[in-house]
């Protein structure tokens, strides 16, 4: 029987096991059960309202979960599924707290059970959409706008206004700090090369593409990583031509697949993708209680 165990830091014996478990459930259902955000929050210190809870067997973490706020994302080991380990990360999930919202990568049948069996609905279908191949439309860039990379040190405080401004709805991606930006600038996929500004002729921002690149991958793939418009900026046509301008830029450096993530309930912008020739590849799913 598997005991858990919640923690405000994960020491580093038990982050890696953390990460061998998702590389076990990646390879199991196809999917990575941890987003960046929460992959982040291991690292190494403790968090305002960020939980951890560790399900351990024999000393072994065989599960995992974390709640950052109101989201949380959890993981069971495939050797150990079927055995209550997902029911006892989840009730310890609400057990800090009546709302809750789940992130279930995949969308799988046994995530979508235990969250019925817990009173929690499906609130939010996150796509995951991916273009492989094929030419990609000319790049034409508006007169009066300038597409330059991003540079560190200068450009975190313009990126910010416009991302806020521009997700001001989104419970992810709306609201970042500097802290959220320079994280990011620390990571080993980081390259201002491929985070791409647009500005007008007096230097303001008036949108981003900040693309990524996954080595870790077979193939390597690129990505979408965020793409957002000054809301004061929008009727331009900026963000197709960013979304062209970053895919120039991934196949530039030999990309040919490129993925991206969009609500399902957007619909402007899933056609936007569709006519680039993104296609839905798989989906995510939050489930909500309280």
């Amino acid at each position: 029987m598997s005991a858990v165990r919640r923690v405000a830091e994960v020491d580093p014996t038990s982050a890696a096991a953390v990460r061998a478990l998702a590389e076990a459930a990646t390879a199991a259902d196809g999917r990575e059960p941890l987003s960046e955000q929460f992959v982040i929050n291991l690292n190494g210190r403790a968090r305002p309202r960020v939980a951890h809870l560790l399900a351990e067997e024999d000393g072994a973490v065989v599960g995992y979960a974390q709640r950052d706020r109101d989201a949380a994302e959890l993981a069971v080991h495939p050797d150990h599924r079927g055995r209550g380990v997902g029911a006892a990360l989840l009730e310890g999930l609400l057990g800090i707290g009546p709302t809750l919202d789940v992130w279930a990568h995949g969308d799988l049948p046994a995530a979508a059970a235990l969250a019925a069996s817990h009173g929690l609905t499906r609130t939010r279908v996150l796509l995951q959409m991916r273009r492989t191949g094929g030419a990609l439309p000319e790049l034409v860039v508006p007169e009066g706008i300038t597409i330059r990379p991003f540079v560190v040190g200068q450009d975190e405080d313009e990126f910010l206004r416009v991302n806020n401004a521009a997700f001001d709805w989104h419970p992810e991606q709306g609201g970042w700090t500097t802290a959220q930006v320079t994280e990011r600038e620390g990571e080993s996929w980081f390259d201002p090369a491929g985070f791409l500004l647009a500005e007008d002729e007096q230097g303001t921002l008036l949108g981003y593409h900040w693309t990524k690149v996954h080595h870790e991958t077979d193939p390597v793939m690129g990505e979408v990583y965020v793409l957002g418009v000054d809301p004061a900026a929008h009727g331009r046509g900026l963000g197709r031509v960013l979304t062209l301008a970053g895919l120039h830029h991934l196949a530039e450096r030999g990309l040919d697949t490129v993925l991206l993530y969009v609500e399902s309930d957007n619909a402007p912008a899933v056609r936007v993708y569709e006519k680039l020739g993104f296609v839905v590849h798989t989906s995510d799913v939050m489930y909500h209680r309280g």
